[in-house]
């Protein structure tokens, strides 16, 4: 009897030579086409498959913090890796996301070891057993489910104000109550089936400032089968075309739109760091 397994393909693409360039002009001139300054952020990935679920993660770490002397990916990938494990050891619950990021993150607040920073971070549960998705989104990275060639779920984006998006800190003691912190309880939260056939595709918001839902489907109509070497290409098409999209000023990209309705009138993309994972639902006979 067929069942449901999920295949996961990841492309991490960080363009650390274009980005220090991005960083460096845009301390002298405010952003490239746009009065924002550049911030670095830092992405951090984690994928593992426990018995019949799979887990999926990615945090981005605040890249401020560079300008106190921090390194973003220390608090991210500490997180990231702290996920990874509690899931190894077994101790989560597949439809609760948000407690695996809990605990992941009560963890590190009470770790000897300082650590200080701040990150967004979005984690994808996929039950193989009972064919369901779970998710846990906080912050402005997300997640888009495909079907058909439209998007039948997505993940709502978490900002506080503009360009400012919900995240977990930990911040040094004179620090607490001045440096912005979310609970992992805000995380939004979203269960549903999934169907074969299903392009699920998570990633940073450097993805999501750059490309509109439109062009992110354009590509995925390219997907013609859901073997390694042809979701691997579509991940890194979609993640170099974004890239591209980030260094055009006259390009109106979705952050450039969202500051306009924030009373800046700007255009050009966001030069930002950018990840892409992709991956599909598909059936396989054992």
């Amino acid at each position: 009897v067929p069942s449901v397994l999920f295949f996961f393909f990841f492309k991490d693409f960080v363009y650390l030579k274009e980005r220090e360039q991005a960083e460096q002009q845009a301390e002298g001139e405010g952003g490239v086409g746009s009065p924002w300054k550049f911030k670095k952020l830092v992405r951090i990935l984690f994928q593992c498959n426990f018995c019949s679920v799979l887990f999926l993660g990615v945090a981005d770490g605040v890249g401020g913090w560079r300008d106190y002397g921090v390194d973003p990916s220390q608090f991210s990938g500490t997180l990231m890796r702290t996920c990874e494990r509690l899931v190894k050891e077994g101790r989560f619950v597949p439809s609760n996301p948000i407690g695996i990021l809990t605990t992941s993150y009560c963890e590190l607040l009470q770790n000897k070891v300082p650590l200080l920073g701040s990150s967004t971070a979005c984690i994808v549960v996929l039950d193989r057993t009972s064919h369901r998705l779970h998710t846990a989104n906080l912050g402005d990275s997300g997640f888009l489910v495909v079907r058909g060639g439209e998007v039948v779920h997505r993940s709502d984006e978490q900002q506080h104000y503009f360009n400012t998006p919900f995240q977990l800190s930990i911040a040094p003691p004179e620090a607490e109550g001045v440096v912005l912190s979310d609970s992992p309880d805000a995380a939004d939260s979203t269960s549903f089936d999934v169907q074969l056939g299903d392009i699920i595709l998570t990633a940073t918001d450097g993805l999501f400032d750059n490309m509109p839902d439109y062009m992110i489907l354009q590509e995925l109509k390219k997907l013609k089968n859901s073997n390694y070497e042809s979701i691997q290409q579509t991940a890194r098409s979609i993640a170099e075309q974004a890239h591209e999209l980030a260094y055009d000023p006259n390009y109106m990209s979705p952050f450039a739109q969202f500051a306009c309705d924030n009373g800046l009138n700007v255009r050009g993309g966001k030069p930002d760091d950018i990840t892409v994972l992709l991956s599909i639902v598909a059936e396989y006979t054992d």
